[in-house]
C-alpha cells in the first residue's frame, strides 16, 4: 500500500553546522545570528541601529525565517516594517510562512499573509504550503492559506494532495476545511509498479511478481489509516463507497485488512459491497485473519457470501510482520479459513447465516525452505476438512494473535522478541471449534494424503481435553499414518523433543493409554 512521506527537518533546513561557518555567518549577519539564538532583545537592538534586514546566512536563511520558526510574532512585525523580504527562500524553498504552517501557529500564518507571503509557494520537493499545513493539523492555517487562494489540488510525492495528507494523518477538522473549499474527494494518487514477493515459497514459479501500488483517493487513505471521522466526511462529500485501488482491494476490503473495523462497518451501511474481490479475496476473510467477530457479523448482516473461496494469496512486503493470505489458503471458505485460525465464535456466525461445514479444502503449495534439497514438488496435503484445520492441519500455521501487539511480537523476525503462545487460549478455542464441527456432522476420521487425521494433530499439540472428546465421538485411536505411527506414537515423539510444554505431552500418551491405544 502506498505510503506518506513527509516530515523535513526545518533545523537542517535553516542551521548550519559547521562551527568555522556559523561563525563567519555571525560576523556577516549578525542580525540573522540574533533570531537564529533567539535573542530577542538584540534583535530588537539592531533593528534600532538600522541593520539591512534582507541580510542571510549561506543557506539562504533570513531572520524573519528564524522569528516564524520561533514562532516569535512581535518580533516577525518589527522585522516586516523594517522591510524584511516576506517570500525569502532558503535552499530547500523554505519560506518563513512554511515554518508558521509546519508549527500550526494561525497567527504568525496571518501576519504573513497579510504582508504579502505567497499562498502557494512550494518546497524543492514540491511540498505546498497546503500540505505542509494539512500534515500539521493546523485547520486555521488551513483555512487561511485558502482565503489567500492556495491551490486546494495541487500535489506532489507521488501525485498525493494536501486532502490525502490530512487524512492520512487523521487531521478530521483539516479534512473538512479542505472539502468546504473544494477539495476533490475522487482525486487519486500516483500509480507504480512495486516487485513484491507473492509468497514465503522460494521455489514457486511466480515467487515475485509486479504488482501496482498506489491509486489511492482520500477514502482509501482513511480506510488504510482507521480514520473514521473522515471517512464520514468523506461519503458525505460524494466520495464513492466501493472505491477500489487499482490492486482491486476496495476501501471496505483495506478497512478489513488493516484491522480497521469501525470504518469496514460504516462503509458497509453506506451500501458498500461486501464481495468486494477485485484482489482475490474479500473483506471476510481479511476480518477472520484477524479475528474480528464484530465485523464479521456486519459483513454477513450485509449480505457477505459465507461461502466464498479465496481466490488468490496477498503478495509479502520485505519483512512483513503482518497478516497476509498464504498460498495454501488459496480455495479455501470462511469457514475453514476461521477454523484454521481457531476462532470458533466466528466459526459459528458462519454456520448461523449459512456457511458449509463440510467443504473440505485441497492445501498446495510449494516448500519455503531454500535448503530443500529434494525434489522440489508442489505440496499436495490432499482433503482437510474444517475439523482438522481446527486441529492444526491444512497448509502453513496461521500467526497466533489477538490483537497487533500480539501480532507483531509473536511474527517477529528475531525470535528473542516473540511472545510464547498462550497453549491454554488455544486449546479452548481448539476444543471449541472441533465440538461444532463435530455436531454439525464433520467426519472426525478424514485422513489428509499423509494419513494424519485430526487425532494426530491434537496429540501431536498436547491438547487432551481435544484428543479426549474426539475420542469420545468415534476417532479411531489406532489409524496410523503413511509413516505408519498412531497418535500415541505421535504423542511419544512430540514429549521427546524440545516443545513447549514436554509435561502436558506426556500427559497425554498417558491419556491415550488410559483410552485403550495399543502399544
Amino acid at each position: 500500500m502506498p505510503v506518506i512521506s513527509f516530515r523535513y527537518g526545518l533545523v537542517a533546513c535553516l542551521i548550519l553546522t559547521v562551527t568555522s561557518v556559523a561563525e563567519f555567518i555571525a560576523a556577516e549577519s549578525p542580525l540573522v545570528d540574533a533570531a537564529r539564538q533567539g535573542e530577542w532583545e538584540r534583535v530588537t537592538v539592531l533593528l534600532d541601529e538600522g541593520v539591512d534586514v534582507t541580510l542571510s546566512q549561506g543557506d539562504g536563511s533570513t531572520a524573519l525565517h528564524w522569528a516564524a520558526y520561533w514562532n516569535e510574532d512581535d518580533s516577525a512585525a518589527r522585522l516586516l516594517r523594517a522591510g524584511a523580504d516576506v517570500n525569502a527562500t532558503t535552499d530547500l524553498g523554505v519560506t518563513a510562512l512554511w515554518s508558521a504552517c509546519e508549527n500550526g501557529s494561525a497567527e504568525m500564518a496571518r501576519r504573513l499573509l497579510a504582508a504579502g507571503a505567497d499562498p502557494n509557494a512550494k518546497l524543492l520537493s514540491g511540498e505546498s504550503l497546503l500540505m505542509t499545513a494539512a500534515r500539521s493539523g493546523s485547520a486555521g492555517v488551513v483555512r487561511q492559506l485558502l482565503v489567500a487562494g492556495a491551490d486546494v489540488e495541487v500535489s506532489a510525492a507521488r501525485g498525493q494532495t494536501a486532502l490525502m495528507w490530512a487524512v492520512a494523518q487523521q487531521h478530521a477538522d483539516v479534512v473538512e476545511a479542505l472539502l468546504a473549499h473544494g477539495a476533490n474527494v475522487e482525486s487519486r494518487s500516483d500509480v507504480w509498479t512495486e516487485v513484491v514477493k507473492t509468497s514465503p515459497d522460494p521455489w514457486s514459479p511466480e515467487y515475485v511478481m509486479e504488482r501496482q501500488q498506489g491509486g489511492y483517493t482520500p477514502l482509501l487513505f482513511a480506510a488504510r489509516v482507521g480514520d473514521l471521522a473522515s471517512a464520514e466526511l468523506l461519503v458525505e462529500a460524494g466520495a464513492n463507497v466501493d472505491d477500489t485501488a487499482p490492486y482491486g482491494t476496495s476501501a471496505t476490503v483495506v478497512a478489513a485488512h488493516s484491522g480497521h473495523g469501525d470504518v469496514a462497518t460504516f462503509l458497509l451501511e453506506q451500501g458498500a459491497d461486501p464481495d468486494t474481490a477485485g484482489a482475490g479475496y474479500t473483506a471476510l476473510h481479511a476480518a477472520i485473519l484477524h479475528k474480528d467477530a464484530g465485523l464479521v457479523r456486519a459483513l454477513l448482516a450485509n449480505g457477505a457470501d459465507p461461502n466464498y473461496p479465496v481466490e488468490r494469496a496477498t503478495p509479502i512486503r520485505r519483512d512483513a510482520i503482518d497478516f497476509y493470505i498464504d498460498p495454501s489458503y488459496v480455495g479455501s471458505t470462511p469457514f475453514w479459513l476461521a477454523a484454521r485460525f481457531g476462532v470458533p465464535e466466528i466459526m459459528y456466525q458462519l454456520a448461523e447465516l449459512g456457511a458449509n461445514p463440510l467443504a473440505m479444502h485441497h492445501p498446495t503449495y510449494w516448500p519455503g525452505s531454500l535448503g530443500v534439497t529434494e525434489d522440489r514438488r508442489i505440496i499436495e496435503e490432499g482433503p482437510t476438512t474444517a475439523l482438522m484445520a481446527a486441529a492444526g492441519l491444512g497448509g502453513r500455521p496461521p500467526l497466533v494473535a489477538v490483537d497487533r501487539l500480539d501480532r507483531i511480537a509473536e511474527s517477529a523476525p528475531v525470535r528473542s522478541t516473540r511472545r510464547e503462545p498462550n497453549t491454554v487460549e488455544q486449546e479452548r478455542a481448539t476444543l471449541r471449534a472441533a465440538t461444532l464441527a463435530v455436531e454439525l456432522g464433520i467426519d472426525v476420521n478424514v485422513a489428509n494424503a499423509d494419513g494424519d487425521t485430526a487425532l494426530h494433530a491434537v496429540a501431536r499439540r498436547g491438547y487432551n481435553s481435544v484428543v479426549e472428546y474426539l475420542v469420545a465421538h468415534g476417532a479411531q485411536i489406532d489409524v496410523k499414518n503413511r509413516a505408519g505411527l498412531t497418535a500415541l506414537d505421535v504423542a511419544r515423539s512430540a514429549s521427546g523433543r524440545d516443545q513447549n510444554n514436554p509435561v502436558a505431552q506426556q500427559s497425554t500418551v498417558d491419556l491415550l493409554r488410559r483410552l485403550g491405544a495399543s502399544e
